[in-house]
C-alpha cells in the first residue's frame, strides 16, 4: 500500500485533519499530481489557516500546476502567517518562491506582446 493510499483509506474512515491532508497533499506532489494534492493542503489550511508550512506547500503545488496567480495568493497569505507566528525561515523561502512565480508570470506576459 502506497502513502497516497494509506492517506486515503484514513480520510475515507473519517479522520480528517491538517496533519492528514498535508501529509496527502505532500504524496501527491511526490508523485508529481499538483493539482490533487492543492485539493488536500487547500483543506490542510482550511483546518489551521495558521500553518504556514501547508501554505508553503500549497504555493508549490499551485505553482507546478501552472495555478500562478493562485500560487502568489497562497504564498502572500503564507508569508503573512509565518511573519505573525514568528516563522522568520518559511517567511524567508516563501518570498523566494513568490518572486520566481512573479518572474514567471512576467516573462509569459512578456511573450503575448
Amino acid at each position: 500500500m502506497t502513502n497516497i493510499e494509506r492517506f486515503e483509506a484514513m480520510l475515507a474512515d473519517g479522520q480528517d485533519n491538517q496533519l492528514l491532508r498535508f501529509s496527502l497533499g505532500n504524496a501527491y506532489l511526490a508523485d508529481g499530481r499538483p493539482g490533487e494534492a492543492s485539493i488536500h493542503l487547500r483543506a490542510a489550511v482550511g483546518h489551521d489557516p495558521a500553518y504556514s508550512a501547508a501554505w508553503k506547500l500549497l504555493g508549490r503545488a499551485l505553482d507546478e500546476s501552472g495555478a500562478l496567480f493562485e500560487a502568489l495568493d497562497a504564498y502572500n497569505e503564507g508569508i503573512t502567517v509565518a511573519e505573525s507566528r514568528g516563522d522568520i525561515q518559511a517567511a524567508k523561502e516563501m518570498r523566494i518562491f513568490r518572486k520566481r512565480v512573479e518572474k514567471r508570470i512576467a516573462s509569459e506576459e512578456g511573450s503575448h506582446d
